[in-house]
């Protein structure tokens, strides 16, 4: 007998993933599994695997998507929301804290001698991400040949994050849909839900976005209309879009640099919940450094607002129909092709970070149809290169914790820093 949990309890178990949910996407679904499939029965083992991937599906942090379905499977749209509320609240008010304290101390002469430990580990971390990925995605030619034009097509041509996504899904559709007879699916669809909550999320997704705009308020328009921009096209998990919002923030509107792009990944690395909640840190950085702390606040809510309103909106709109959208072979390559350009897409950003973490200088060539970085290699920072040495024997070599890593690492760039080696 299936029991419907009270929205108390279910406030409490998703409380707790929320507070729990370190170590990135792969140790959050193994969490929730163990919560909700192993300990309390609330899904059965086909229904998280098929809602899993349904996320994976979908633009945005599938985890806190899951969890997602997981509150509207209980308790419908109330219980959705508090699901996947849950598994961003933690991390966000941590996510405020350290933004305040590093725009209060981040410019300490000590505390930027830390971050280069920092850096040096993110530059580690994404080439991580990216043997993991690889090894998943790649299984043929098809795969690897669109991860290394995708690479191509950004570090050389410098061409745009969003169409080669598309472009990617096509050719997944066509070239990498599971071979063999597809499976008819009888399920009835149920479209008035699903509009329902397209038009209902739509509206309230947009609404703090035409209210900006009516103010004139420029720096939180650009914000916020940035921001819902990534939150469509963010396949593949946060490392996907990194270099695509560094490019934009850094360069196109000069909110931030890049090292402060590092530091606020490095960070995001350290808070639980989603990773892409990096997003909250550029807005919020971007609202310190523009207009002090009342703008970083703000900027900060117009911030999560537009990344995660999408996410509940997928989710309501389209949990009802993950019966049929199983039966879909296009779409299911589709995803396909998305996964293998996030492979390109993780290898593009793993150069950008190292260039300009191991070099004091990285020149930009834009000559004809050519958009890419070059760092001047007499300008090599032996130091950093070190540290990364050291942080890659430790997380890929000998499997040290995230956080054991980034702390030791930090440690040592800090008492390197009053000796003048960094």
């Amino acid at each position: 007998m299936i029991v419907t949990p009270s929205l108390k309890h279910l406030t409490a178990v998703f409380g707790r993933i929320g507070l729990l949910s370190f170590g990135g996407p792969a140790a959050q679904i193994a969490l929730m599994h163990k919560e909700l499939v192993e300990d309390r029965d609330w899904l059965s083992e086909s229904d998280f695997l098929r809602a899993l991937s349904f996320c994976m599906l979908l633009p945005g942090p599938e985890a806190m998507q899951l969890a997602t379905f997981a509150g509207w499977k209980q308790r419908g749209v109330v219980g959705g929301l508090i699901g996947g509320g849950l598994f961003v609240l933690p991390g966000a008010i941590v996510m405020a804290a350290l933004v305040l304290a590093y725009g209060r101390f981040g410019t300490l002469p000590l505390v930027q001698a830390m971050f280069l430990g920092v850096q040096a580990t993110v530059v580690v971390i994404v080439i991580g991400a990216l043997r993991k990925v690889a090894g998943k995605a790649l299984t043929g030619p098809p795969g690897w040949i669109i991860a290394v034009a995708v690479f191509v097509a950004l570090f050389v041509f410098g061409l745009p994050f969003p169409l080669l996504i598309l472009l990617s899904a096509g050719l997944g559709a066509v070239w990498l849909r599971p071979k063999g007879e597809s499976v008819r699916t009888t399920t009835r669809l149920r479209w008035g839900p699903s509009l329902r909550a397209i038009g209902i999320g739509g509206v309230l997704w947009a609404a703090p976005v035409l209210v900006l705009i009516g103010l004139d308020a420029s720096f939180l328009t650009d914000l916020a209309v940035f921001f819902s921009t990534l939150a469509v096209v963010t396949f593949g998990g946060a490392y996907a879009v990194l270099a695509y919002m560094t490019q934009t923030v850094v360069q196109d509107f000069g909110w931030i640099s890049t090292a402060q792009m590092m530091d606020a990944l490095g960070l995001a690395e350290t808070t639980p919940g989603p990773l892409i909640l990096v997003t909250q840190f550029v807005g919020m950085l971007a609202g310190l450094l523009e207009g002090g702390i009342g703008l970083a606040l703000i900027a900060g809510a117009v911030t999560l607002w537009v990344t995660f309103v999408p996410c509940f909106i997928w989710i309501f709109a389209g949990a009802p129909l993950i019966d049929w959208l199983d039966g879909q072979p296009r779409l299911q390559g589709a995803l396909s092709g998305i996964t293998a350009a996030v492979v390109g897409v993780i290898a593009n950003l793993s150069l950008w970070f190292a260039a300009h973490v191991f070099f004091g200088e990285v020149v930009t060539v834009n000559d004809g149809i050519f958009d890419m970085i070059l760092p001047r290699l007499g300008t090599l920072n032996a130091p950093a290169l070190i540290l990364a040495g050291l942080a890659a024997l430790l997380l890929l070599w000998r499997g040290w914790g995230l956080l054991s890593v980034l702390g030791l690492m930090a440690a040592l760039a800090g008492l390197a820093g009053p000796l003048g080696l960094v």
